[in-house]
């Protein structure tokens, strides 16, 4: 692993290596030379640790590679200072007027010699680094794989979880069996189940394999996928079968066999571990329509696998983790002597990782494998008598890499993380490790952080290493948006463990969370709360720092941005003690790319105008409201986030006209700005040409002109090309409640957006609305919502979600035909009207949101048409009646979609509010959970948007909901995010609290 991340690294920087050769530097010739030899010994470095990749798990890779690893990075670290360092020197010459370039011409000439010595200085490094490994080398034992028993074992499931340790199994056991029943479609049905590593997949699929449901089928098989092609797999079944195998038999032939075999017969097979989609090569032998309902499961870690798998008529079962309480239940059996069982107090569990056994749990995470590996190891430990429990948890990282209890446990992380394809998404993972193990991540900061950083090079690759992540359920989707976008993540207890240990050992991230750092040279130092103050006991080089990032508070007085050089990343959002004095020097970071400020800030400096690679600036969180010119006129800024508006002072010079006109604005995102009497937003719109994603607050102040300027920018904005684009484009649109609305009926076609979001007294559609070119998204809030305008919605065809908010929504019915393509539909209602519905009508929907609290009954709605419906969600404070009723009607469904209730919740009991200036969305949480509480709930945290202002409408409650689910099926509940539609949260959390 380490010599991945090594490579992964080298990888990172040549591209800087090679940018140094550009005429532009006007380096001499001598130090070109150098560059090309350091350019080229580092790919053969990369090329050399590629080509002979260690195994996976369990090698011994010997003192001299690893020495030799360890200095490899230390050259390379080295290498990528000097090219920053030269970089930055190059920043401040280009910045500099003519007499301070020529003040300072004998200074930069000694920075240019200076390189040329660092880069001789380094060849030699590599050439003397290359000599000692091939001089020692004749030491170092060559590594071995894993024994081929070895390696099986670590594929099965885990022989030490016996039948007696089997908890919180009953209900998903239960679900699966009900799978396994012949249905009305004598039809094959693939059954997948899928979780993260450790989550006892494999003990599941083995309880339902042994049932006597399962031994009812005549024809039985169990094989594991585990790294074998679809071709071994096909051997073994057959071979599990009792069919003879020819040794030169092709896949074709293999499917063929199969087939033949299974015709007309009732199977039962299971697939287990299967890593990649070998379904596609071996589907053939599995006859759909077999007209005997047989049965195939597999068991994968890998969500785009099992949904291959189960794609049509299929099933896939997400296994959840353990709850508080079967934890507990599992961790005790085992952890220490019987006598000492009661040992801990009863309420101990309820003090939040305060107690000794709960600090253990927290880190487990409810995984069972976690569990019953971390009770083994307490137990060795001789817990509770000889061993803190908190002293084990602190030293997790490195007794997982040692300790042969926890062996099994370190093997499914190491596989996770080896699995991963390439070094970007590697490096992406060790970046978690930065975030304190109670923060969500926000996906979109997240993936600029990536750029920033340059672990990626393009805004689609951040989003594929971000969903290969959680495709391999290595992280969890915490919020959940509308299209199943991933607002916010986390890693889970021991995989961030794992991270935790990798990204410090290796110098990738540097903690300071207990008081010391342990090394002078860093590169991403994080700063967590409750932790002694910068400058106190860092003794460390703050000029190699590329990202800083604190939580908490990081010391005022100690905080001087002219030690940062070479800062890349600059992440305050969640600081509390530095405010606008901290800024004043903001304009010596050259190299800064990512810049999020929190709620002390309320201005920026002028010289923020020097930050010429900044790509990010995010206000969110501040109290910033009059936004400086000099940002708009960052040359590179691409996403810009906030509430703000321009100064009244400001007036559109020469300059800016000249930066806009001339298509150096890059700005992207813009969310958003505020209209009122001051000029300046409104012009600037029309002249910037990239934008994606605008959000804008028109106030009642706002002046006519304002308005006319506003109006025209949108109409440039929304204007479909003739080129007929389809990128996405996102306008959220919010009116004060005395502001006229004048302006959306003035708005013409020819337009195109994705996505719409509206906040106003609506008492029809706007013509433009209905225009809209490939809407797939919108959100409307308004005091009534009448029949005229519903039923207009109806023809909007290319429409995927729906939100709805008001007070009343008058009578209507969604006929036959209607919305053709929506796939989920929310209701924000006061009074309890909701649509009759046609059968014919809906015919994808998937989610169907009723947020009213006086709803009654099924209130005459039918969700029999609806085929592909799969969840239903109510307002917690609905009756028992009403969900009864609704629960029956599940029960009835075809799909048996699951119900889902709001539960409100006093906000301040959230760690994870957010206090951003733009607090429009509401936060709520959705409990998935079974009927029975020993079954464990999952938290999902969502934004349900409910506008600012003063009318009933438009009233802004920060509350937080959760649902809790009956004994329907389903997959996780989504819903609908700040553009229209939910967005879920997946925290575990105790069911029985």
């Amino acid at each position: 692993m380490e010599a991945t991340l090594l490579s992964g690294f080298i990888e990172l920087i040549l591209p800087k290596l090679s940018s140094l050769a550009f005429a532009k530097y006007k380096l001499h010739r001598s130090i070109k030379d150098d560059i090309r030899f350091l350019e080229k010994e580092l790919r053969m470095i990369h090329g050399a640790i590629d080509d002979q990749q260690l195994p996976t798990w369990k090698v011994d890779k010997g003192s001299v590679l690893s020495l030799s690893i360890e200095e490899l990075r230390e050259v390379a670290h080295h290498i990528e200072d000097c090219i920053d360092r030269f970089i930055y020197q190059a920043a401040c010459e280009q910045d500099a007027s003519l007499l301070r370039r020529v003040v300072r011409y004998p200074r930069d000439m000694q920075s240019r010699q200076r390189l040329a010595t660092e880069l001789h200085l380094l060849k030699k490094t590599t050439e003397e680094a290359h000599l000692r490994k091939e001089r020692y080398s004749v030491f170092a034992g060559q590594s071995s794989p894993m024994p081929a028993e070895e390696s099986a074992y670590s594929c099965s499931s885990d022989p030490r979880i016996l039948d007696t340790d089997l908890v919180g199994i009953d209900i998903p056991r239960k679900e699966l069996l009900e799978q396994l029943q012949e249905g009305q479609q004598k039809q094959l049905k693939v059954i997948s189940i899928v979780g993260s590593g450790g989550s006892g997949k494999t003990v599941l699929a083995r309880e339902v394999y042994n049932s006597d449901v399962g031994q009812r089928f005549s024809v039985r098989a169990w094989v594991s996928a585990a790294d074998r092609s679809p071709r071994q797999v096909l051997v073994e079944i057959l071979q599990e079968l009792g069919r003879p195998v020819s040794d030169n038999s092709d896949v074709g032939s293999l499917a063929e066999d199969l087939r033949e075999h299974l015709h007309k017969k009732r199977y039962f097979i299971v697939i287990d571990d299967m890593r990649t989609d070998n379904w596609s090569a071996m589907e053939s032998a599995f006859t759909a329509d077999n007209g005997v309902s047989s049965r195939v499961m597999v068991t994968t870690t890998v969500h785009s696998v099992a949904n291959a798998c189960s794609s049509e008529n299929g099933y896939v079962h997400k296994v959840r983790r353990l709850g508080k309480k079967h934890s507990k239940q599992l961790f005790f059996k085992k952890a220490c002597p019987k006598e000492y069982s009661g040992y801990m107090e009863p309420d101990s569990f309820r003090r939040k990782a305060r107690s000794e056994p709960a600090a253990a749990l927290k880190k487990c995470d409810g995984q069972p494998l976690a569990i019953v590996s971390m009770r083994q190891f307490f137990r060795k430990m001789g817990w509770p008598t000889r061993s803190s429990c908190q002293k084990l948890c602190r030293q997790l990282g490195r007794h997982l890499e040692k300790d042969e209890t926890l062996e099994r446990m370190q093997r499914v992380l190491t596989h996770s993380y080896a699995s991963l394809k390439g070094h970007a998404p590697k490096t992406c993972l060790l970046y978690f490790g930065l975030f304190p193990s109670d923060r969500l991540v926000r996906r979109k900061s997240l993936m600029r952080r990536w750029l920033a950083e340059g672990f990626v090079l393009t805004e689609s690759s951040s989003c594929e290493n971000f969903d290969m992540l959680l495709d391999r359920n290595i992280i969890e989707p915490i919020d959940v948006g509308s299209n199943n976008e991933v607002k916010t993540c986390r890693t889970y207890g021991m995989m961030r463990e794992f991270i935790l240990h990798m990204s410090t050992s290796h110098n990738f991230n540097t903690l300071f969370c207990n008081g010391a750092v342990g090394r002078k040279y860093v590169r991403r130092l994080s700063l967590h709360p409750n932790t002694p103050r910068i400058g106190t006991s860092l003794d460390i080089d703050l000029s190699l720092v590329r990202s800083l990032t604190v939580f908490g508070e990081a010391g005022d007085a100690n905080f001087d941005l002219h030690e940062y050089q070479l800062l890349r990343v600059l992440g305050l959002e969640e600081c509390t003690d530095l405010g606008d004095d901290h800024l004043r020097h903001i304009c010596n970071l050259l190299l800064l790319k990512y810049l999020g400020l929190g709620s002390a800030f309320t201005s920026l400096p002028k010289g923020i105008e020097k930050l010429k690679l900044l790509e990010t600036l995010d206000l969110k969180r501040t109290k910033v409201e009059v936004l400086p010119i000099e940002v708009i006129l960052l040359p590179s800024l691409i996403h810009l986030i906030g509430k703000f508006k321009i100064s009244d002072k400001v007036k559109i010079t020469s300059e800016l006209q000249n930066f806009l006109l001339s298509g150096q604005c890059n700005l992207e995102t813009l969310t958003g700005f505020v209209t009122d009497r001051s000029q300046g937003f409104p012009q600037i719109l029309s002249h910037m040409n990239k934008l994606r994603k605008v959000k804008i607050w028109c106030e009642r102040t706002a002046s006519s002109t304002n308005l006319s300027d506003l109006e025209l920018a949108i109409q440039k904005f929304i204007h479909d090309e003739k080129e007929e684009t389809h990128e996405s484009r996102s306008l959220s649109l919010h009116f004060d409640e005395h502001c006229s609305e004048d302006i959306l009926n003035s708005l013409k076609e020819p337009c195109y957006l994705t996505s719409l979001k509206i906040t106003s007294k609506l008492l029809e559609l706007p013509q433009f609305v209905k225009a809209l070119r490939d809407l797939r998204e919108l959100c409307l809030s308004s005091t009534k919502l009448t029949a005229g305008l519903l039923a207009a919605l109806t023809e909007l065809r290319s429409l995927k979600y729906l939100k709805l908010i008001a007070d009343h929504l008058e009578e209507f019915i969604i006929k036959d035909r209607a919305f053709p393509r929506l796939l989920r539909l929310c209701f924000v209602l006061q009074c309890p009207t909701l649509p009759k519905i046609e059968e014919g009508a809906l015919p994808y929907l998937m989610s169907l949101q009723l947020i009213c609290k006086d709803l009654v009954g099924l209130a005459d709605m039918k969700i029999e048409h609806l085929r592909c419906l799969k969840e239903v969600t109510l307002d917690q404070k609905v009756t028992p009646e009403t969900r009864e009723a609704w629960e029956k009607a599940a029960k009835e469904h075809p799909n048996r979609p699951k119900v889902l209730l709001f539960k409100t919740i006093d906000p301040t009991e959230s760690e994870h509010t957010d206090h951003s200036v733009d607090s429009e969305p509401e936060e709520h949480e959705i409990v998935e959970a079974s009927v029975d509480l020993e079954e464990p709930e999952q938290v999902v945290d969502s934004q349900m948007l409910v506008n600012k202002g003063s009318g009933s409408y438009a009233m802004t409650k920060k509350r937080k909901y959760s649902a809790v689910q009956s004994s329907s099926n389903g997959e996780a509940s989504s819903s609908f995010n700040d553009m229209g539609t939910a967005r879920c949260l997946l925290v575990p959390i105790d069911p029985g609290l």
